[in-house]
């Protein structure tokens, strides 16, 4: 197929909505690791927030996204606004309470990464990816070398 329908916009990452990555993999949102969470109720808290933003807002799950020990993970993606401002995803751990999830959800409603700023308890939350978490080790483990 050719022509103009069929053609990817360039500038469609520059309408992309600030995106929540919910994790529901083998310990995230799993009742018996975090008895005490209701998860389907976040998960639906954050869905309904999406719906009534007007496009400001996504909300996706996935599989493992890897820091099981930190579970729940919730990954904020900048908007394209956010991005072209300089933000870049954050990683959120111990995302399990509504006092959380309300912090998540009024920084991702200001604009999220590179648009607003989280609240202090928020940022007492971030943790590394899994590949900034790998290149910290690798440093370190150059820097011990060095120092032999």
């Amino acid at each position: 197929m050719t022509g103009p329908e069929s053609r990817t916009r360039i500038g469609a990452v520059r309408d992309r909505p600030c995106t929540l990555v919910v994790c529901r993999g083998c310990c995230c949102g799993n009742p018996r690791k975090h008895p005490g969470t209701d998860h389907e109720s976040q998960l639906a808290r954050l869905r309904t927030a999406a719906a009534e933003s007007g496009g400001r807002l996504a909300v996706r799950t996935s599989e493992c996204l890897g820091p099981c020990a930190r579970a729940n993970i919730v990954v904020v993606q900048p908007s394209g606004e956010g991005r072209r401002r300089g933000g870049r995803a954050t990683w959120i751990g111990w995302a399990l309470g509504d006092d959380s999830t309300d912090d998540i959800l009024a920084w991702a409603s200001a604009g999220g990464p590179g648009v607003a700023d989280p609240s202090s308890a928020l940022v007492l939350q971030f943790v590394p990816s899994p590949g900034e978490a790998q290149a910290r080790t690798r440093a370190r483990a150059r820097g011990r070398r060095a120092r032999r």
